[in-house]
């Protein structure tokens, strides 16, 4: 007969339950055998799991495994700059900076100076240290309430996707500090509210907050929610880097009463975010609603964020500025490797331009028809340093947003689970009993400390390169090795347009087929 060595530990699970049963002084063994045994017998007799079924008991080891995988990894495998999508390093700054402990590293840099993982940015060797402490940028200084912003803020994460605790703890981190906090297209709950931090307030397709029944725009639930005085810009959300282009639906049995409050739609029935928005179709429709809701706010800044996807589109929209005189207050240009939720992987992994490449592309468009200095650019992508912020000030950024840093700071442990509910430090969830665990008071203080301490950060970076400020940084300033044996400045990599130089000459740039194909009044390319 031929063994059927799959069978063996369930066989002998067997064999020692009856015997042990024999034995007065073993009869605990019934306790632990007898439930094992139970198992073993189900998982044989059940037919969705071929593994289970021909190897009972010890193929769920397997998944066992598996979860415990990104654990296992973390902690004993990787190396201090592995680890997806933030290595150890990196999550290890932001904790050392919201607590308070020592940030500094031994020995040196653990990079590759010689491979393309090395960047750099240029000092000076006559440091200026008569630099400001502190910078704001001010944003919309043409409208009735223009808004000093500070360099960096927490970008959009929704109540819903982030607990409650979450929510309150980044609010009353982001007041202490004096930052703002956007608050996701999920729209401004209670405790959004909780803590008076400044808020900006993000429009989604869905239009929570501000929608009819049928989830059309609402101009007089807009206006009536946009003049809150924690309101200070509103944010029109075209894309964003973890899935653009895609919408999505939170299942009525997940659409709580505070979930319910906070959108404006029905308890317990599904929550619709379509992939596009329904209150324009061309760029200059997009123009005419952004002046829409800044006179239905009261002269609130207002702008939109998007992750970069067909650069013909981008001249379109630039064009329309051009004809039409309109002009958004700001623009965020979020990178394809940021996200924080859950998001399609085939997205995830493929569609979108990151941030470098997106924040160059707007910089450029914005430049080329003269238009740069009315309008701030912002940059979210993975950000969590103020080196991180540095490069992005160099390419053209006014601002900074992060979202997974601020996360760190609140204790997140990247476990990968925010996808599931089961976030195992009450970030990422609604499960109250895992929430109890994030205290809002602690954590707040956490938030506010890592913020000072990046913009420190950077200002010892800006302070080491000569400048008074972080706008003085340029393209020339940051340096990218192109092989081990050449590394030139970045605007030798990437070209970086001059004033007007769209305007004058467009198809001398490398932006001519862009230009050429695009117009004001359609996101499709002409011909």
């Amino acid at each position: 007969m031929a063994p059927l060595p799959r069978y063996t530990v369930p066989a002998l699970l067997l064999l020692l339950t009856a015997l042990f049963a024999l034995v007065p002084l073993l009869h605990w063994w019934l306790i632990l055998s007898v439930p094992l045994l139970l198992i073993a017998v189900w998982d044989f007799a059940q037919d969705r799991h071929a593994l289970r079924r021909n190897y009972p008991l010890i193929a769920r080891v397997r998944w066992l495994f598996e979860d415990l995988r990104p654990f296992l990894r973390a902690y004993i495998v990787e190396g201090d700059r592995e680890g997806r999508p933030y290595t150890i390093e990196e999550r290890g700054l932001v904790y050392a900076r919201a607590k308070g402990t020592i940030d500094s590293h031994p020995m040196g840099t653990e990079l590759d100076v010689y491979s393309e993982e090395y960047e750099w940015l240029g000092h000076s060797i006559a440091p200026n240290e008569k630099a400001p402490p502190s910078w704001h940028t001010r944003i919309g200084s043409t409208r009735a309430k223009p808004y000093d912003s500070a360099l960096l803020n927490i970008s959009a994460m929704s109540f819903g996707s982030l607990s409650g605790n979450a929510i309150e703890a980044l609010n009353k981190g982001a007041a202490l500090g004096g930052f703002a906090h956007d608050t996701g297209e999920g729209s401004i709950s209670r405790y959004h509210r909780k803590h008076g931090g400044d808020l900006i307030w993000e429009l989604g397709s869905g239009y929570f907050g501000c929608r009819h029944k049928d989830g059309s725009f609402n101009p007089e639930l807009f206006a009536e929610q946009a003049a809150d005085h924690q309101v200070k810009m509103i944010e029109i959300k075209l894309s964003q880097g973890a899935k653009p282009g895609h919408g999505g639906v939170l299942p009525g049995p997940k659409v709580t009463p505070e979930i319910a409050e906070a959108r404006k739609v029905e308890v317990g029935e599904d929550c619709l975010s379509p992939a596009g928005h329904s209150t324009f179709s061309t760029p200059i429709g997009l123009l005419e609603w952004v002046e829409q809701l800044r006179e239905l706010s009261g002269g609130k800044p207002t702008g939109f964020k998007l992750c970069v996807g067909q650069p013909h589109e981008i001249m379109a929209i630039v064009k329309a500025m051009v004809e039409t005189r309109i002009t958004p207050d700001f623009i965020v240009v979020d990178g394809a490797e940021g996200g924080t939720g859950a998001a399609p992987q085939e997205l995830t992994d493929n569609v979108g331009m990151p941030l470098r490449e997106g924040l160059t592309l707007m910089r450029n468009a914005l430049v080329g028809v003269n238009l740069k200095s009315q309008i701030r650019l912002g940059a979210s992508g993975k950000i969590h340093s103020g080196a991180g912020m540095a490069r992005a000030f160099a390419m053209g950024a006014d601002w900074c947003n992060a979202a997974r840093a601020f996360m760190f700071s609140l204790g997140c442990v990247q476990s990968m689970k925010c996808h599931t509910g089961n976030c195992p430090t009450g970030v990422a969830t609604q499960s109250e009993w895992r929430q109890r665990g994030l205290v809002v008071d602690d954590k707040a203080e956490r938030v506010a400390r890592f913020h000072h301490e990046t913009l420190k950060a950077l200002r010892e970076i800006v302070v080491a390169m000569g400048y008074r400020s972080p706008w003085e940084l340029s393209p020339h300033d940051m340096y990218q090795r192109i092989d081990s044996a050449k590394a030139g400045p970045l605007d030798e990599v990437y070209e970086f347009l001059q004033p007007g130089e769209l305007l004058a000459d467009p198809l001398a740039t490398q932006y001519a087929h862009a230009w050429k194909v695009s117009r004001a009044d359609t996101f499709r390319r002409v011909t």
